[in-house]
């Protein structure tokens, strides 16, 4: 099988054009660096080089290879130098953006967790809404964040990691016996979470798109800033209101709330956001990479909604 150390070898001696000058740049005899390649030609039965004259020459077979050696060299040395930043943690701020709802996800420990693993550093987790953790995102207050989808995405990358369904919650059964439709929800006693935020809420916002489309207009009779709140609202049934999967299957939802889906199913979806093109630093990495974990072994163990492909890795 070929090895990271064949194809460093080859390419070596790609580039300064003869096996002694490539032994030199990676501190091996000349001897060594001529057997690890020719160990790679004979394994594959190709020549790499022409061996006539003062300066090794590529083959076509070495042409065809020269790019794929060098993406597998600079990937393996990438990951090295990820893996001594993580081990070289020392110090810094990690700074980063977490869901108002942060702990029906699972990530209220993160920074315990965070701060068990890298005691040195300073953790900055904020909790906005999605629209801000955004925003502060793109200006650079903040390196990354969780958000739930849809934000405006200009000069963000968006990297989704989880589906969970939006359902309808009420303390009276009748009200959930069938699925929600949209033109049904004026009739019922709406409560509505997030009221700083009103209608630029990622989640109300896909509520209003879709009342807007059936013509629907849709006015809450009590708006709160928190969803704690508007559960126990509907716990003592004055209203009903929206929550997703996870907030249902935590212990703080409250005792005699039932729910039903929307006719037409309504999704939060979860997702990382970066600055584009931007470099996280090494503490802001590792928290985002324990908060990606979280959430996506969040989703497989729950069994919450996962048509979204990312893996825990």
């Amino acid at each position: 099988m070929t090895t990271i150390t064949q194809l460093r070898a080859f390419l070596a001696a790609s580039t300064s054009g003869s096996f002694s000058a490539a032994g030199r740049e990676l501190g091996l005899t000349q001897p060594t660096v001529s057997e690890l390649v020719r160990k790679l030609e004979v394994e594959h039965s190709l020549d790499l080089f022409v061996r006539t004259g003062r300066r090794l020459i590529l083959t076509a077979a070495g042409e065809e290879l020269f790019p794929w050696a060098r993406r597998v060299v600079e990937g393996a040395d990438g990951a090295d130098e990820a893996m001594r930043s993580l081990r070289g943690i020392e110090g810094g701020v990690a700074s980063f953006g977490v869901l108002r709802n942060a702990p029906f996800y699972f990530l209220s420990d993160l920074a315990e967790r965070f701060h068990q693993k890298y005691p040195n550093v300073r953790t900055r987790l904020v909790g906005q809404n999605s629209v801000e953790v955004a925003d502060a995102v793109r200006s650079g207050t903040l390196e990354a964040g969780l958000v739930v989808l849809p934000v405006p995405d200009e000069d963000l990358d968006v990297r989704p990691l989880m589906r969970d369904e939006v359902l309808w919650a009420s303390a009276d059964p009748r009200r959930t016996s069938s699925p929600m439709t949209i033109a049904a929800i004026p009739a019922a006693p709406l409560i509505l979470y997030d009221a700083y935020y009103g209608w630029t809420d990622p989640t109300r916002r896909q509520l209003a798109d879709r009342a807007q489309a059936a013509g629907v207009r849709l006015e809450p009779m009590i708006e709160v800033e928190n969803i704690d709140s508007a559960l126990g609202l509907v716990a003592r049934g004055v209203g009903d209101t929206i929550v997703s999967t996870a907030v249902t299957r935590h212990a703080m939802f409250p005792a005699g709330v039932t729910t039903t889906p929307f006719a037409e199913p309504l999704y939060d979806v979860i997702a990382l956001v970066t600055r584009r093109n931007a470099v996280l630093s090494p503490v802001t990495a590792e928290l985002a990479r324990m908060a990606r974990r979280t959430i996506l072994r969040m989703r497989d163990e729950s069994g919450v909604d996962a048509a979204i492909g990312e893996s825990d890795t």
